[in-house]
């Protein structure tokens, strides 16, 4: 037990920094068609194809009216699927990683929140708790869209769904980004071979495997020291993307995200976190959930701390400036439904 426990323990980790990493990099992003008529026009086709709106959904109901970005506090679930060569589920795919973000237009601020993907939480697609890892695999972007609005009681107005691609092909547009290793180190690659690898301590130029492996591993220090670690990949990143020098590959940085992103937002909508990119030091705060580890059945589970989840809800409406509401009949607390047992995971068509 305590083997599988460690083993979910790195899953969660060492996907929690792709969506660290990608969203202050979108923002970016957004920001760059200023520099010419040409790029202009190379996003706006880039984003447009991305474009998949949720039939039915033409706003959260949990808002009175649909938001505009320009004038609006908005909110961003990004949602993280292992879609690869190797990892092809097709509908069945569950998310790897979840990230919440609040925009606060005033203040020009970004705050974001993980949620861990075996989080034992209410799924309002199915009516009962288990996974939120499986809410996409039922429902797609709309299930996991619903079930972190019961989850935290605010609404969510767009998403973004990427997969893992995506942070290697950007750190390969930018032609690498400069990291300090701290200790030799064998690590996985992309497509889960062991020890692929090999990194020695020193500052260095990785490309996007390499620093896909900085990020993930956590074998010779702790989660403090890994927490700082991918601090400064992102730090990297964000370096490298708003240099001089990188705005050449604007084009491929564009067209990586686009190959690798589906969202409800339209290119408009888009240009609107401009604002965000544009200030010199990006207003980003990450927040974090406290929880423990569960069996239910026999099946783990991440189960959050109620006061946990009750003060980052809080939290977050209160930079979302939105009131509480409990439209879907939950509680607020988070975990909503049948407090009872899960239903999972034999039968499961999620479970693979």
């Amino acid at each position: 037990m305590d083997r599988y426990i460690k083993q979910q323990r790195k899953k969660k980790r060492r996907r929690r920094i792709f969506y660290f990493i990608i969203v202050p990099l979108l923002i970016v992003t957004f920001s760059v068609a200023g520099y010419g008529a040409l790029l202009y026009k190379k996003a706006e086709t880039v984003f447009n194809d991305s474009f998949n709106n949720i039939e039915g959904r033409e706003k959260s109901d949990l808002r009175d009216k649909q938001v505009d970005p320009n004038i609006d506090n908005v909110s961003i679930l990004f949602i993280g699927v292992d879609e690869s060569d190797t990892r092809n589920y097709g509908s069945s795919t569950r998310s790897d990683a979840l990230m919440l973000a609040t925009l606060n237009e005033k203040e020009k601020s970004v705050k974001l929140v993980s949620i861990p993907r075996d989080s034992y939480v209410y799924l309002p697609e199915v009516g009962y708790n288990t996974k939120i890892t499986h809410a996409h695999a039922y429902g797609g972007p709309k299930a996991s869209i619903e079930a972190v609005e019961s989850m935290f009681d605010i609404p969510v107005d767009y998403y973004v769904k990427m997969n893992f691609h995506a942070f290697i092909d950007v750190v390969d547009a930018l032609d690498g980004i400069n990291v300090e290793v701290p200790y030799e180190m064998y690590e996985q690659d992309s497509k889960d071979t062991q020890d692929a690898i090999h990194l020695l301590p020193g500052m260095q130029t990785l490309d996007g495997e390499e620093a896909l492996a900085l990020a993930r591993t956590r074998k010779m220090d702790s989660d403090i020291q890994r927490g700082q670690r991918q601090q400064e990949i992102l730090k990297g990143v964000m370096k490298k993307a708003i240099s001089a020098n990188a705005l050449t590959k604007y084009d491929d940085i564009m067209q990586a995200i686009g190959d690798n992103m589906e969202t409800n937002m339209t290119f408009e909508e888009m240009k609107a976190l401009s604002s965000y990119g544009l200030k010199k030091q990006l207003d980003l705060t990450t927040l974090s959930l406290e929880g423990e580890d569960a069996y239910i059945e026999g099946i783990y589970y991440w189960m959050p701390d109620d006061t946990s989840l009750a003060n980052t809800s809080i939290e977050l409406r209160d930079h979302l400036e939105v009131e509480t509401s409990t439209a879907d009949g939950t509680d607020g607390s988070g975990t909503g439904g049948d407090p009872g047992y899960a239903k999972e995971e034999e039968s499961d068509p999620a479970a693979y």
